[in-house]
């Protein structure tokens, strides 16, 4: 259960880096002893990569049915500050 490969290692047994992404989760590789690059499943990748509502999207869905919920904004620039 090899969580971090050395580039050269991951190149020669690329085969078993996705099986161990696969079995295990997140793979990592590493260039000069650092983090360079993460393999993962595709059912991982498929959960973050759902995309995203925007968020007055989803406040609209929350509103009860028939009663709108305004999210438009103003365009007034906001009261005058005197000095």
């Amino acid at each position: 259960m090899k969580r971090n490969w050395q580039l050269q290692d991951a190149k020669n047994q690329l085969s078993r880096v996705v099986a161990e992404a696969k079995k295990h989760g997140p793979q990592t590789i590493t260039v000069h002893g650092r983090p360079a690059a993460v393999v993962i499943s595709i059912e991982e990748f498929r959960c973050l990569a759902v995309k995203k509502k925007p968020l007055s999207q989803f406040f609209h869905e929350l509103a009860p049915k028939g009663r709108g919920l305004n999210l438009k904004r103003s365009r007034d620039a906001g009261r005058r500050i005197e000095l």
